[in-house]
């Protein structure tokens, strides 16, 4: 399911931008690969991460998954549900899964990243 006022990456990750605070997960799409989600390790707050970094890892029963920042900016807050309940992000990945927010330094750094349409385009392509 991709949703409308998200922003999001070919990595399958997605921003929900609200004022100068960017809320930042990964994908349904994404949590479908992975399968079940098992552990989450998320950056510490006041991290200062800049568009690419490796912020967060995921692992599954299949495999563990690096999730890199979509933009530049302080983390200011994680999703603590997470550590122990990493399934989470397998029931609601773009909603109660997300994984940590950002206070945006670099808003335009969205410029780059795709709307909910280009997004279900590039799953299409990929697909193939």
């Amino acid at each position: 399911m991709v949703l409308q006022g998200f922003y999001y990456t070919k990595e399958h990750e997605w921003v929900k931008v609200d004022g100068e605070t960017g809320t930042i997960g990964i994908t349904d799409h994404a949590q479908k690969q992975l399968g079940d989600i098992v552990f989450v390790e998320v950056p510490e707050v006041d991290t200062e991460l800049e568009k690419g970094d490796e912020a967060a890892s995921i692992e599954s029963v299949k495999a563990v998954a690096d999730v890199f920042s979509p933009l530049t900016g302080t983390v200011t807050e994680i999703n603590e549900t997470l550590e122990d309940e990493p399934e989470m992000i397998n029931k609601d990945a773009q909603n109660t899964g997300w994984l940590f927010k950002l206070r945006l330094s670099k808003k335009s750094e969205l410029d780059e990243l795709m709307d909910a349409a280009a997004y279900e385009k590039y799953l299409e392509e990929e697909e193939g």
